[in-house]
């Protein structure tokens, strides 16, 4: 926990606990909402075979970001969520959206 606490930059327990409980509702909410998404466009399993995986991985990056945020505001965390977003994305090639 306090390799954890240092690489974050957190001091707390408290915020440690909070910021673990967001990614845990994050992930869940947006595994959750990419199925309702994929049922709403009528796209199932039988229909894709071994590419339905694939696909809900694809759709379940952007509603995680945006969740990730969201949800991190909910619970009081906007700032540590908004710098580990641009850091994550940064990472993968997308920091060209925040220059």
């Amino acid at each position: 926990m306090k390799k954890l606490k240092e690489r974050w930059a957190i001091e707390s327990n408290f915020q440690l606990t909070i910021i673990i409980i967001v990614f845990a509702i994050t992930g869940s909410t947006s595994a959750l909402l990419s199925t309702i998404v994929c049922g709403w466009m009528g796209i199932y399993k039988s229909d894709l075979g071994l590419l339905f995986t694939p696909f809900r991985l694809i759709l379940i990056f952007p509603i995680y970001q945006v969740l990730l945020v969201l949800i991190g505001f909910l619970f009081g965390q906007f700032k540590f969520f908004w710098e580990f977003e641009k850091k994550m994305l940064h990472k993968m090639g997308f920091g060209f959206l925040f220059k």
